[in-house]
């Protein structure tokens, strides 16, 4: 028979475990590259960017709008990447709390 009050500890649980994923995900940094590593961008697993790094020759005006492309591609990709690190550290923090139901993926609640 099923067990309510069971399945509702499991589920605090789950909200706790959660809750703890999440605040770790400021720790998770993920870089991106642009132009060959001239424009590195640091974003953490909150998909916020934290350091910009951009080599001093593209420091000049006739560079102005290839720096901002550079910028764009570099952060970009670093966001990608934290999200999928993202997803990947909720979906291990959640890992066996719940039942598996088919369509039902917690780490998509971030």
């Amino acid at each position: 028979m099923f067990d309510m009050m069971k399945m509702m500890g499991k589920v605090k649980e789950a909200q706790a475990k959660m809750k703890e994923a999440q605040d770790s995900l400021t720790e998770i940094t993920t870089e991106g590259e642009a132009g060959g590593g001239l424009v590195k961008a640091i974003v953490n697993g909150k998909k916020q960017l934290i350091d910009l790094q951009i080599d001093e020759s593209l420091f000049s005006p006739q560079d102005k709008d290839m720096l901002k492309d550079l910028v764009v591609a570099a952060t970009n990709i670093a966001i990608e990447k934290a999200e999928v690190l993202a997803k990947e550290t909720i979906k291990k923090a959640t890992e066996g709390l719940l039942p598996t139901i088919p369509g039902m993926d917690l780490s998509s609640m971030m």
